[in-house]
């Protein structure tokens, strides 16, 4: 539950949280904290985590909402009631530290008496005036889409084309379905729908980073983890799944160190694309028959929330993995746990067979049922005769 912080109209006061990658603050803010980030262009699963932490604020160096695309990540905090002060500048986290007391008063950043800083406190109609001049201004944006695309084909073309410096791993595919789980818009939701799925046909469950500890929260045991390891628990990595640690072209790979501290051991998967990416290539390359995905990106502004070299390398993933990829919402859809015409039948003609034989067994009830049918044979004999 989110504490109850002091306040006046416009003033919000607590304790603040730093750190340039958003997605490491949502693990450690507690309820009622302020978050100050360096996130530009704040996505939709950002700021759903930061909701879901129960920040009281959000306070950005950078800008939430530049116009390049219509990203909804400072709408979704403003719908639950979070304020945003934007646009700090960068001297942001050098007068704001980890622990610090802070309010804030119309755009003001106080820490103690003294303004350190100041931003422009962002409301929910700013946002959505935003939103649409950004959305007729999308075009641009898809222009130097397609230019990266050409640019990131040059470089791992032979990867996503032929398959090229992919990894051999243990964890087997061949024949079977795998389930990729990413931490994105509704995959829990998604994920506690398709339970009948995945008691039945049990896929592969290969989680993207922190979507491991949703599976373990849900009672299912990762068969893969990931990701750089920087969002996963420690008991997730010591749950037994194959550890596949993304790392970046030049061959740096910053998980397998804290794999090596926790005396692990991982395969690294050095690219340039997103670890959801590489989730889904290594299980076509494998072998698996269907690839079903949980929260990972499916529409244009998600492709654009990832920035333009990731959206490049989902675009050409998706593209490779087409026939076999199925979105957990679809296959929801097609696979229902419910009982079939056939299985009914086959119900009832048990059930029968099971009279049949107490019947046979039991002189006393065949006795019994007998007397039953005259007395209704004699009762509809009278009723005929009384019409």
């Amino acid at each position: 539950m989110r504490r109850k912080m002091r306040r006046r109209p416009d003033t919000i006061a607590g304790v603040a949280r730093t750190d340039r990658r958003t997605k490491e603050l949502i693990q450690r803010i507690r309820p009622g904290e302020i978050a100050v980030i360096d996130h530009e262009d704040l996505d939709r699963v950002s700021a759903e985590g930061l909701v879901e932490a129960g920040v009281a604020l959000v306070v950005n160096a950078r800008s939430s909402i530049t116009g390049r695309y219509p990203n909804t990540g400072p709408l979704v905090l403003a719908r639950a009631g979070i304020p945003i002060v934007d646009g700090c500048g960068p001297a942001l986290f050098e007068v704001v530290h980890e622990g610090d007391e802070i309010r804030t008063e119309e755009g003001r950043i106080y820490r103690g008496p003294a303004a350190v800083i100041e931003g422009v406190l962002l409301d929910e109609d700013e946002i959505v005036r935003r939103i649409a001049h950004a959305e007729a201004s999308v075009g641009e944006e898809l222009e130097r889409f397609v230019v990266n695309t050409m640019d990131y084909l040059q470089t791992e073309g032979d990867m996503i084309l032929r398959g090229e410096g992919i990894p051999f791993v243990r964890t087997d595919f061949r024949g079977r379905h795998a389930l990729i789980v990413v931490r994105g818009h509704d995959f829990k939701q998604d994920l506690r729908t398709l339970r009948g799925y995945i008691s039945d046909l049990k896929p592969v469950l290969v989680a993207v980073d922190g979507a491991a500890d949703a599976l373990l929260d849900e009672g299912w045991k990762p068969d893969m983890i990931i990701g750089d390891m920087d969002s996963v628990s420690e008991r997730a990595l010591r749950s037994g799944a194959d550890l596949v640690v993304h790392g970046y072209p030049d061959g740096r790979a910053p998980g397998l160190e804290r794999l090596a501290s926790l005396g692990l051991g991982g395969t690294v998967f050095a690219t340039g694309g997103t670890s959801e990416d590489i989730a889904m290539l290594l299980a076509y390359e494998r072998g698996a028959d269907l690839i079903v995905a949980v929260g990972t990106h499916a529409n244009l502004v998600e492709f654009l929330d990832k920035g333009r070299a990731g959206m490049a390398s989902t675009f050409l993933v998706r593209l490779k993995v087409g026939p076999k990829l199925v979105d957990a919402k679809g296959v929801n859809r097609l696979y229902r746990n419910e009982i079939s015409r056939g299985l009914l039948i086959l119900l009832v003609a048990s059930a029968f067979l099971a009279m049949v034989v107490a019947f046979s067994a039991a002189p006393g009830l065949r006795l019994f049922i007998e007397n039953l049918g005259e007395r209704f044979q004699d009762l509809w004999f009278r009723i005929r005769h009384l019409f």
